[in-house]
């Protein structure tokens, strides 16, 4: 598909049944998410900074849209982009984002409320400018590009649900496609979130939650974020101390699922 008819498959998914949407943090974990049956991919900050030898956060713009084309040369899916807050604290800055992912291939992506750098989320009217600059630039591509605005209270120690679902309201009026809160902890949080707005919600799995109940709850959209990427972290870490404390091979039977990829390079 070229990239006019994943933004357009991309948007219809988001219009039927509820889906989920795996964050790979390579290629090859792109590739093998795709060859599972998901129908479109998202980035993770934190695990495409872990690829860096980083900590979430640590990648710039222009490492975040070489990994964006090289995820969508991998695989015909969609791709989605964790843009962080715009890689900078102005309206520019998120506009910027916008287009710059768009133009490596990406047909959706997310802007948050939180800025790193200064350790503080945005207050509701500079948090809104910001997404209605983003919706501005992604309006101006030329396909159905779908903005996912991102409230970050509940990652970074701020559980307060009426100012969540205030920031929410205010950035689907700003013209979001997709709301997100990370960090909800309950089922009647993500309920009252879902119940609060009238585009689909993200919801961010949790263990505790299967995806039957985060469905039941309102989720149109289900992701992962970075657990695909520490699940294969720790089983590596696991396996590795095996060998080296024990010195016990056995852990090396894992069988390789890219042995049936076809010959040659990424295309």
């Amino acid at each position: 598909m070229n990239q006019r008819e994943k933004a357009t498959a991309f948007r219809a998914l988001h219009a039927g049944p509820p889906f989920v949407i795996p964050n790979p943090w390579d290629a090859g974990s792109a590739k093998l998410l795709a060859s599972l049956g998901f129908r479109a991919l998202a980035t993770t900050s934190s695990g495409f900074a872990f690829t860096l030898g980083r900590r979430d956060g640590g990648a710039t713009l222009d490492e975040m849209a070489a990994h964006v084309a090289l995820l969508a040369q991998a695989t015909d899916l969609p791709i989605s982009a964790d843009l962080e807050n715009g890689y900078g604290p102005g309206t520019d800055a998120a506009a910027r984002a916008i287009t710059r992912i768009a133009a490596a291939g990406a047909v959706g992506g997310s802007i948050e409320d939180w800025d790193r750098h200064g350790e503080f989320v945005y207050e509701i009217p500079r948090a809104v400018e910001r997404i209605a600059a983003a919706v501005e630039a992604s309006r101006s591509l030329g396909f159905p590009f779908t903005l996912t605005a991102r409230a970050e209270n509940h990652v970074h120690g701020r559980d307060d649900l009426d100012d969540t679902v205030a920031r929410l309201v205010a950035y689907e009026r700003a013209g979001a496609d997709v709301l997100f809160a990370p960090g909800l902890s309950t089922l009647e949080q993500v309920r009252r979130v879902c119940e609060a707005v009238t585009k689909p919600v993200n919801v961010l799995a949790r263990r505790n939650f299967t995806v039957a109940q985060l469905v039941d709850a309102g989720a149109r959209r289900i992701s992962v974020g970075g657990a695909l990427a520490w699940v294969a972290a720790d089983a590596l870490v696991l396996a590795a101390t095996a060998i080296r404390e024990r010195g016990d091979l056995s852990v090396l039977a894992a069988s390789n699922p890219a042995a049936e990829w076809p010959a040659g390079p990424v295309a």
